[in-house]
């Protein structure tokens, strides 16, 4: 990947009109597609194979009328004065006639005087609630009919006495758009200030922040389109934008900065800018991955709007990703070497006579990792007891869905969700809903009221509203009113108790009754999310242990990472408990509720954190692995624990500006959200601002050197086998500085089609002694090179790993110019190979080798092909060699054995390669008679 990335990188730089028109091009597309096929978000929560979801359904085909969403009028008369009072009951009355009229959308007016109807005139006769039944779900009902609502519940404020209280509400206006404030923009220019601080230069502050800008509106777009095929809450919109923004502006930070450096140091921009996009780019790609699967990992929860919310949230991460590594190349090429920025202020020269200095101050990173390192046991202690402490209050965290009562006390359903909870209990705002199949009975009258009457006696339930069957008497609806709020933990337990008794009513009434409705759909979120969270954290937290002990081949690494990251998490649930169920500094964050927070914070905050925190770890201990591997090989592979010690503080103090400026970007970003945020934005943003802060800070910047330090050089340990069986990821850029390394091999710009330097190659991890071992050879192009050794499988060993298809564990290898195994993606599509030994056509096989106008071909047991065979073969290999540029390379068990096809072939003086195998002398090629 790196190497391709370099490519990419030089590319971009390159070319950075062409690169800057083509996103704004798809920019442009994708906001054109936006704005023609966006059908609107849609807040309506549904879970499928749950009981309240199978309820809701039968509701939709036999009783629709108490099926769809519904709105509420809460109308409460002046003090002293009673509803059923003129002028108050014919201003009631004449509302429920106008809201009848209002269209096809309303299906039922529930009119509070009817006799028929219990529990919509509070016991003191002062408040009233006038009820609309509407057909569908909240995103069906019309802007034109939610217009004529309000209308009319302003005609009616007018109309009213003195001192009256209307307010508009329920279910249809239970959830509030979430949209974007000013208060967000100052997040973005928190950032920009940041930037302006680590780059040292106004310009190229803009890059990152450009970039980030590019991706998040092109995500959004996507977003809105996808509205025409999927159903999208409108949370998603925002988490897209702000989870965007943040990884936007990060990712392109560290490439923009790895560049800088370099620049800095005296490496040309062009090649500074290739370096940069193929090391820093690297682990850019590594971290997108690591949230994208976190991300698409929400789908753990099986529940719909979470999956594609988290579908979405991971478009706009890749989306990040491939900007940065395309776009942050092309701004930069844009700059050109004035991406050096401001130079630093040299010091003051002393005044005569007094003494220079003894030493210059070292910079604020190293002083700390020096005290963190010092005595890492009493920081470890004190790190792990602080956020110990800072997570209890996360015992008393509470989930639910979001409802009228978070919103803002401004907000007219606010309004009715306080008025109805003050004249008719906190549990008129949640009504429950009881309904199954009554076909069979011959009373259904008597049945339902009998079943209400038996409800009606649960603990919890305040009272029946409703007990009645439908129209066509085969469906029966009790409507429940609990005695506590729709978020309260007591409104939940009473919901599992109504299910409890589903046996002994079926027994005794003949009837299945399910329990659902709008409150009990929520409850059922809430326990979907809470069982998904222990699956949900066992994948996250294995899938860092499996992807960081590949990156750094280590034991402990990996498992400290996952412990640190658990360690953000406490804490940072036991912040949003703190304000959000404690009150604490409540009033300064604008929370206009204490109470539980919505259900799916807690799984969003654990997949998203765990991809920054990766992020952190990646750059982090990165840097220190690449000291402690340097320094090692300086002392001839001895390395002691000061060794390691010392690679940490080193490592430390080459990431810590970048990670630090990262860090506060993202918590500033994530912060912005939290003052004015949507109530249901609100908690995520606080959460992952918390969290980032202290994964940043107190685990990856203190806790990580800290526990490095006791771990020394075992930190770095990893069995052998395990070492063996691991693939490579290579996240540092190793390829790139390898093959630049190697730019000059075997002499600048080679003309040789194949050479290879002790290459060699293990046909099994565990084996101590490789298959393969010591090949050195040359080719130049038109030539032909037989390989030979009597084991058939070290033929096939070297034909597999210079044709690409298989990777060398030591030595150099340079094919058609690329070297491998970096290039093995371009060798693979420029080499034809044809393993002859074991093929059941080998003149097809051969023939599709030489197809494509390839200029190599590797034939893998050549000797093998006898007969019929062996001369069409031998004309084939003459018609393609016949321009000369041909380039042959055979194996064979015996040299013998093929040159009677060879010399049929026309190909003269090939040179001979006797392989070896375990640890024999190193063969070089020669010269053999055709």
């Amino acid at each position: 990947m790196s190497t391709l990335l370099f490519t990419l990188g030089r590319w971009s730089f390159r070319h950075p009109w062409r690169v800057l028109v083509s996103w704004l091009l798809i920019l442009v597309i994708a906001g054109g597609g936006a704005l023609l096929l966006n059908k609107g978000t849609d807040n309506s929560f549904t879970i499928p194979g749950t009981e309240a979801q199978e309820g809701l359904e039968l509701l939709n085909r036999t009783f629709p009328q108490a099926s769809g969403t519904s709105a509420q009028l809460v109308i409460v008369a002046p003090e002293g004065q009673s509803v059923r009072d003129e002028p108050v009951a014919g201003e009631v009355a004449d509302v429920v006639t106008r809201f009848g009229d209002l269209g096809d959308d309303v299906l039922a007016v529930t009119d509070p005087f009817d006799e028929t109807v219990s529990g919509l005139i509070s016991d003191d006769d002062r408040a009233t609630i006038v009820r609309v039944q509407f057909d569908g779900q909240a995103t069906d009902v019309p802007e034109a009919t939610l217009d004529e609502l309000n209308a009319i519940a302003d005609d009616l404020r007018d109309e009213m006495p003195a001192g009256s209280q209307i307010a508009l509400g329920g279910d249809l206006f239970s959830t509030s758009i979430p949209a974007l404030s000013i208060v967000e923009v100052i997040g973005v220019l928190v950032a920009l200030f940041v930037l302006i601080i680590t780059f040292r230069s106004f310009a190229v502050a803009w890059f990152p922040l450009v970039s980030a800008l590019i991706g998040v509106a092109l995500a959004t777009s996507m977003i809105f389109v996808a509205t025409q095929f999927a159903s999208v809450s409108s949370t998603t919109p925002l988490l897209s934008v702000m989870l965007g923004l943040a990884v936007g502006i990060d990712y392109s930070l560290f490439i923009a900065a790895r560049h800088q450096d370099q620049v800095r140091a005296g490496m040309d921009p062009e090649e500074s800018a290739a370096r940069s996009t193929g090391t820093a780019g690297s682990s850019v790609a590594f971290a997108g991955i690591t949230v994208l699967i976190a991300l698409v990992g929400l789908s753990f929860a099986g529940i719909p709007f979470l999956t594609t919310m988290g579908i979405a949230a991971a478009v706009a991460v890749a989306i990040a990703v491939v900007v940065a590594v395309t776009l942050t190349p092309a701004l930069l090429g844009f700059a050109g070497p004035r991406i050096a920025g401001w130079r630093r202020r040299p010091a003051r020269p002393r005044r005569a006579g007094r003494a220079a200095p003894a030493r210059t101050r070292r910079p604020f990173s190293e002083r700390w990792v020096r005290l963190v390192t010092r005595r890492p046991l009493v920081t470890t202690i004190a790190v792990v007891t602080g956020l110990g402490v800072l997570a209890i209050p996360a015992a008393s965290l509470t989930l639910a869905l979001p409802n009228a009562g978070v919103q803002p006390p401004s907000s007219q359903a606010r309004q009715a969700y306080d008025l109805s909870a003050e004249h008719f209990g906190a549990g008129s705002n949640g009504p429950l809903i009881m309904t199954g199949t009554i076909v069979t009975s011959d009373d259904p009258l008597t049945l339902m009221q009998d079943l209400g009457d038996e409800i009606a006696q649960i603990p919890g339930v305040k009272e029946v509203a409703l007990a009645t069957p439908n129209p066509t008497a085969d469906t029966g609806l009790i409507q429940i009113v609990p005695e506590t709020a729709p978020d309260d933990p007591a409104t939940a337990d009473l919901v599992r108790e109504l299910r409890a008794q589903h046996d002994r009513l079926l027994d005794e009434y003949g009837v299945d009754l399910k329990v659902t409705g709008f409150t009990a759909v929520g409850i059922d979120i809430s326990d979907r999310l809470g069982e998904a969270l222990i699956p949900f954290g066992i994948f996250v937290v294995g899938l860092s242990l499996i992807l960081l002990t590949i990156v750094f081949r280590s034991i402990w690494v990996p498992i400290k990472a996952a412990v640190g990251y658990l360690l953000s998490v406490a804490a940072a649930f036991g912040v949003v408990a703190a304000v959000f169920e404690w009150g604490w500094f409540a009033d300064l964050l604008h929370v206009t509720r204490e109470g539980p927070v919505i259900s799916f914070m807690p799984i969003i905050l654990m997949g998203v954190l765990f991809g920054l925190a990766m992020d952190y770890e990646v750059f982090l201990v990165s840097r220190m692995r690449e000291d402690y591997v340097h320094t090692r090989r300086a002392r001839r592979g001895r390395a002691d624990r000061l060794t390691a010690v010392g690679a940490v503080r080193t490592g430390f103090v080459s990431s810590a500006r970048v990670v630090t400026a990262a860090a506060v970007i993202m918590f500033a970003v994530f912060a912005a959200f939290v003052p004015e945020g949507d109530s249901s934005i609100k908690p995520i943003a606080l959460g992952l601002a918390v969290g980032i802060a202290v994964d940043a800070f107190l685990i990856r910047m203190t806790l990580v050197p800290a526990v490095m330090a006791l771990l020394g050089e075992k930190a770095w340990w990893m069995p052998r086998w395990l070492d063996r069986v691991l693939p490579h990821f290579d996240i540092e850029g190793e390829a790139v500085e390898r093959e630049l390394s190697l730019r000059d091999w075997p002499e600048p710009g080679t003309t040789a089609a194949a050479v290879g330097d002790d290459v060699t190659v293990h046909a099994d991890p565990d084996a101590d002694e490789p298959l393969l071992r010591g090949a050195t050879f040359r080719v130049e192009p038109g030539r032909t090179l037989v390989a030979t050794h009597p084991d058939p499988r070290v033929g096939r060993a070297f034909a597999l790993v210079v044709a690409g298809r298989l990777r060398p564990a030591g030595g150099r290898l340079r094919v058609g110019g690329h070297l491998l195994p970096e290039r093995a993606a371009w060798v693979r599509s420029h080499v034809g190979l044809a393993l002859l030994a074991t093929s059941a056509d080998p003149v097809g096989d051969v023939r599709a080798a030489l197809s494509g106008g390839t200029t190599t071909v590797v034939l893998d047991g050549l000797d093998a092909v006898a007969g019929a065979d062996r001369d069409q073969v031998a004309s084939l290999l003459r018609d393609a060699g016949a321009t000369g540029d041909l380039t042959l390379i055979a194996t064979a068990r015996r040299e013998s054995a093929v040159l009677d096809i060879l010399a049929e072939a026309r190909r003269t003086a090939p040179a001979s390669l006797p392989l070896q195998t375990g640890a024999h002398e190193r063969p070089t090629t020669e010269v053999i008679s055709s």
